[in-house]
């Protein structure tokens, strides 16, 4: 069964390498030294539990770097490759350990619902864009809070669900699918949820980084040839998220994070009521009467 996972994944990796590297020499595109440091420090942190989603976004926002429509599929195309090396890397050391049913299911749902969510971003208002993301910070803020005051589900040491759990962790995982389109990390919810139905949060890891990283490249393909991208900053998320995944995973593994995650979630709170805010503002535009400039054009 792992070995049933590790190949898909395998290919995937094979098939978005070369899709975002006809990208890039199509587009004669060179990705930034800002997005090359920012991949390496989110996607380092992410392998040890941090998260990468929310900081990400926090530092487009912070620094204007990308359009508010575009941080989503920005940030999941770049993010995708070193989320493919932590499932390769998770599913080696842990998958064995988990419930094949629950292994397989969760990580096709997710597949699915990244799959069926990839157009929806372009297509729904900016200010509805702008709302689920501020909430996806707004929730990441919440987490980082309750895992630094211990307040976590701590789990249990359960490898499998039974019956309905598992038809419930499944069905979680296609809406997760859905909303990573939209910059919602999958991570957290996953952890929280499975942690809260028993299992083990080590065998979580592999649920999470391996479905991440087949939902990512489903997704983030259609979102290459849509072009709904900064692809320079995409490149550079991959280009330092890569090497970093495996420095935290066979040579750091474990740290310290508390005063990381506060310093961490005063920014995210920061870039969450930056967002709100252009949302709101979206929204009340839509209800304000056209003037005549705008009517002529």
């Amino acid at each position: 069964m792992l070995l049933a996972l590790l190949i898909p994944l395998s290919l995937a990796i094979a098939v978005y390498a070369v899709v975002l590297i006809r990208a890039a020499l199509a587009k004669r595109t060179l990705p930034t030294l800002e997005a090359v440091v920012l991949g390496g420090i989110t996607n380092f942190f992410d392998t040890l539990g941090i998260g990468s989603f929310a900081p990400t976004m926090a530092w487009f926002k912070f620094r204007r770097l990308v359009p508010d429509r575009l941080i989503p599929p920005t940030m999941l195309v770049g993010h995708t490759p070193p989320s493919m090396a932590q499932g390769f890397i998770f599913l080696v050391l842990l998958g064995v350990m988990v419930e094949p049913v629950l292994l397989v299911g969760s990580i096709i749902a997710l597949l699915m619902g990244g799959l069926m969510g990839a157009p929806l971003v372009g297509k729904v208002r900016l200010w509805v864009v702008q709302t689920i993301v501020a909430a996806a910070l707004l929730l990441a803020a919440v987490l980082y809070a309750i895992s630094n005051l211990d307040m976590m589900p701590g789990g249990g040491t359960s490898t499998a669900l039974p019956t309905h759990l598992m038809v419930i962790a499944i069905i979680a995982n296609f809406l997760f699918g859905l909303l990573l389109n939209f910059g919602v990390g999958n991570y957290a919810p996953t952890l929280v949820l499975l942690s809260l139905m028993g299992m083990d949060p080590r065998l979580c890891f592999p649920i999470m980084a391996a479905g991440a990283g087949l939902c990512g490249a489903g997704a983030s393909i259609r979102h290459i040839n849509l072009g709904q991208l900064d692809l320079r900053i995409a490149i550079g998320l991959t280009l330092g998220g890569i090497p970093a995944v495996f420095v935290a995973a066979f040579i750091v593994r474990d740290m310290p994070l508390d005063i990381l995650r506060w310093l961490v979630m005063v920014v995210v709170l920061y870039a969450a009521a930056v967002m709100a805010r252009a949302a709101w503002l979206g929204r009340k535009g839509e209800h304000l009467p056209l003037t005549p400039e705008d009517a002529a054009s």
